[in-house]
């Protein structure tokens, strides 16, 4: 028996051998993997305290083994060193009264590790220390610096009472100096300057001040003295149509001008030098019409029926004769295929009967070269072979009327395909043909057919016109304007309907006269010449309001300007139905206004 101690084999020596270098294979492509690289990678950067580029060597390694928990406790054991280094920089800030510049770094140190007591310490007292510093701020009235500082705190801890509570503060604080300072514009006669700071006022903070109810006192002001007058007083009736005469009244001009620009109606004289218009009106004459015409008309009725010959059996009969032709068109495409598949079959037998004759005198013929090769094989020397045994007097003869044979046959069976399809078509033919009789004999011979008649019937139309004309002065109210042509024209207002009598007969119902009353109709001619005055007045109110425009917009090179401002809000205030936004937008924006619609107390 061998001992133990022996040295092994050559064969157990090489099995040892392949196996030792298989671990070692197994081992070193372990090591090269990218989850090893990665670790290893990760334990450089952390031994060197590059942090980032660790963290990031550990995250490589995790996205290759997700579950890994040695690279998990790395990463973990990584960004806890992390936070204590991030954390010395912070306080070496806060130390230095840095608090800006402290706070990234503790919120930092947290994002690194939530578990860290000493940031989150340091972090409150951090933040504690802003808002005081921010108090200090809006007691001294550096309301920027204040506000900056409660939504720096605020951005870090959304949730911090004396944060918010200074933001509140703050707004306040804003809202009263915007107040203040609008109060002082008043008082300067600044009026449009007055308004956008009384607007940001409120909008700094609603209710702080009464900036709402001040704003509306001096949007009022602005209006009155931008106002485009009109002068006017009742209409004088001429007539003596007071109904008319009512509708032409000031209160019906001034509810129908647009209520968002500053138009006033007035009865009064106006203040000297005002933009505005006079307006004077009379009642010439009011005319009714009224006509009645004979016309006529005529109802179509049914008078009786009567037999007239079947149009369907017509269309029937023609569809039917359609199919017949096609019929007869698909059976002489079938007799021709028949024809043609005959005449390839007698073709076909008489190729199969040369085959065979031409078989029959192959194998006489090779059953005669076999019998001489065997008496010539007996009569022969051994070892010699005769020529009477050459393999050639075997060889096939038949070959081309195989081939015509196999033609023949080919083309038999493409004709009988040709014949089955001509033969279903046909089939299917004489069905189509004995539905289309079955549809011709079951249609009726005849029809009953409806006969009308037109009768006609008197017809009275009755017209009620009222016509009003309307003598109207409109003149410019500067002084210097010259006076203007009065302008007359006449509006009318029309009804009419139709009236008949009842003729059952025919089926016409009787139509009574509805005609609206005399003085509806003059009301409706009143209603349409203030209409057209309104729109008049309109035309006059464009063209001033437009040059106030065209001076606003020549200041907008400049939009913060007090004078520029006191022009331009004027121009909106004429514009509040359109304002225009090439002056709307940039006034807004010069003066940090977030609804713009708010300078029209929207």
């Amino acid at each position: 028996m061998r001992s133990l101690l022996a040295p092994p084999s050559s064969a157990l020596a090489r099995r040892l051998g392949m196996i030792v270098l298989t671990v070692f294979t197994l081992v070193a492509a372990a090591g090269c993997s990218p989850f090893a690289r990665a670790l290893k990678e990760g334990d450089d950067f952390s031994a060197q305290q590059k942090w980032a580029e660790a963290e990031a060597a550990y995250l490589r390694a995790l996205d290759a083994e997700p579950r890994d928990a040695e690279a998990t406790a790395k990463l973990l054991k990584l960004r806890q060193q992390w936070s204590g280094v991030v954390l010395e920089e912070a306080k070496a800030k806060h130390t230095g009264g840095d608090l800006a510049g402290a706070t990234p770094l503790l919120v930092r140190a947290l994002q690194l590790d939530p578990e860290n007591g000493d940031a989150r310490a340091l972090l409150a007292q951090t933040l504690d220390a802003r808002v005081a510093a921010a108090q200090k701020a809006l007691q001294e009235e550096r309301l920027q610096d204040a506000r900056a500082e409660f939504d720096a705190v605020l951005a870090v801890d959304e949730g911090h009472a004396a944060a918010r509570k200074g933001v509140t503060a703050v707004q306040v604080a804003f809202a009263r100096r915007w107040f203040n300072t609008a109060q002082r514009l008043e008082e300067e006669g600044k009026l449009g300057n007055a308004l956008l700071a009384y607007v940001r006022a409120n909008q700094e903070k609603v209710g702080a001040t009464p900036a709402l109810e001040r704003a509306e006192v001096v949007r009022r002001k602005l209006q009155d003295e931008v106002a485009f007058l009109v002068v006017t007083g009742p209409a004088e009736d001429k007539a003596e149509a007071p109904d008319v005469a009512q509708r032409l009244s000031p209160g019906r001009l001034s509810a129908l001008l647009p209520q968002e620009v500053p138009i006033r109606v007035i009865t009064t004289e106006a203040p000297k030098d005002h933009e505005g218009v006079r307006l004077g009106l009379s009642v010439e004459r009011v005319m009714p019409v009224k006509s009645v015409e004979q016309a006529q008309k005529s109802q179509r009725y049914m008078v009786t029926n009567k037999a007239v010959p079947n149009p369907r059996r017509l269309q029937t009969e023609s569809a039917l004769l359609e199919q017949e032709r096609k019929l007869e068109d698909v059976e002489r495409k079938l007799s021709g295929v028949l024809r043609d598949y005959l005449r390839k079959q007698d073709e076909l037998a008489q190729a199969r009967e040369v085959a065979s004759r031409c078989r029959s005198r192959e194998r006489q013929a090779c059953s005669t070269a076999l019998a001489e090769c065997v008496r010539a094989f007996g009569q022969s020397k051994p070892g010699e072979v005769p020529k009477e045994c050459s393999p050639s007097r075997c060889n096939p003869q038949c070959e081309q009327e195989e081939g015509a044979l196999s033609q023949r046959a080919s083309a038999g069976q493409e004709l009988e395909r040709r014949l089955e399809s001509a033969q279903e078509n046909a089939e299917a033919q004489r069905r189509e043909v004995q539905r289309g009789r079955d549809a011709y004999y079951r249609e009726p011979l005849t029809v009953d057919e409806p006969v009308y008649a037109d009768y006609p019937y008197d017809v009275e139309l009755h017209r009620l016109s009222i016509t009003a004309s309307v003598t109207e002065r409109l003149m410019a109210l500067s002084k210097d304007a010259a006076a203007s042509s009065p302008h007359s024209e006449d509006y009318a207002a029309m009804h009419e309907d139709a009236a008949n009598k009842a003729y059952d007969k025919v089926g016409v119902l009787a139509d009574p006269v509805q005609l609206r009353t005399e003085a509806e109709l003059r009301v409706e001619a009143g209603d349409k010449a203030m209409a057209a005055i309104a729109t008049r007045v309109m035309e006059h109110f464009d063209v001033y309001r437009q040059r106030r425009v065209e001076d606003a917009r020549r200041g907008m090179v400049r939009p913060s300007a007090e004078d520029v401002v006191e022009t331009a809000v004027r121009a909106l205030l004429l514009t509040a139905d359109q304002p225009p936004q090439d002056i709307l937008q940039p006034l807004a924006k010069a003066r940090g206004l977030t609804n713009p619609e708010a300078i029209f107390g929207r």
